[in-house]
C-alpha cells in the first residue's frame, strides 16, 4: 500500500489493520465487542444516586418571596396589600395561596398570577392561586408598610 492511502479511512492501514501499532479488536470495548466509535465506549446507564432531599418550605419563605408580586394597579407588594389571607403547603412543597383582589372585577388577575408563578418558580414545586372573596378586603388590611408606601405615593391612608 502507498504513503498515500495509507491514512484514508476505511483503508486496512486506518483501520488498524496490517499495523504493529493495531490492537485486537476485543480489547477496545467492554465485553470483547470490538468497538469502531467513541460513542461505542460510552455506556448508556446512568449511575444510581438518590435524588438530594428538597428542604421544606415554610410559609414566612413564600410570604417573603410573594412581597415582589406588586399590585399593578397601587404599586405596593400583594402581602403588604393584605391581599395574601393564607399559605398551604403540603408534603410535597405544592403551594396554594389564599388570596383576594381589591375589587372581584380587578382585569390584573392574570398578571398577578403570573408575578406569583414567576416569583415562586424554583421555591416550591407547584403554586396555584385559591381566589377568595371572604372577607372582603378592606383598608384595615393593609400593613404598616404598605401604609408608608402608599403614602409615600400620595394616598392617604
Amino acid at each position: 500500500m502507498s504513503d498515500q492511502t495509507a491514512d484514508l479511512p476505511g483503508t486496512p492501514a486506518a483501520e488498524g489493520q496490517g499495523s504493529p501499532m493495531a490492537q485486537p479488536e476485543n480489547t477496545l470495548a467492554p465485553g470483547g465487542e470490538g468497538a469502531r466509535r467513541p460513542s461505542d465506549l460510552v455506556r448508556d446507564e446512568l449511575p444510581d444516586v438518590d435524588a438530594p432531599a428538597r428542604t421544606a418550605v415554610s410559609e414566612e419563605d413564600v410570604l417573603e418571596a410573594m412581597r415582589d408580586v406588586v399590585d399593578p394597579e397601587l404599586m405596593v407588594n400583594v402581602v403588604d396589600l393584605g391581599l395574601v389571607y393564607g399559605v398551604h403547603l403540603d408534603e410535597a412543597n405544592n403551594a396554594t395561596i389564599d388570596m383576594t383582589l381589591t375589587s372581584p372585577t380587578c382585569p390584573l388577575t392574570d398578571r398577578i398570577e403570573y408575578d406569583t408563578q414567576t416569583v415562586l418558580e424554583g421555591l416550591v414545586t407547584s403554586a396555584a392561586i385559591n381566589w377568595v372573596w371572604m372577607p372582603p378586603w378592606s383598608l384595615e388590611m393593609i400593613t404598616d408598610d404598605g401604609r408608608e408606601q402608599l403614602r409615600a405615593i400620595g394616598y392617604n391612608v
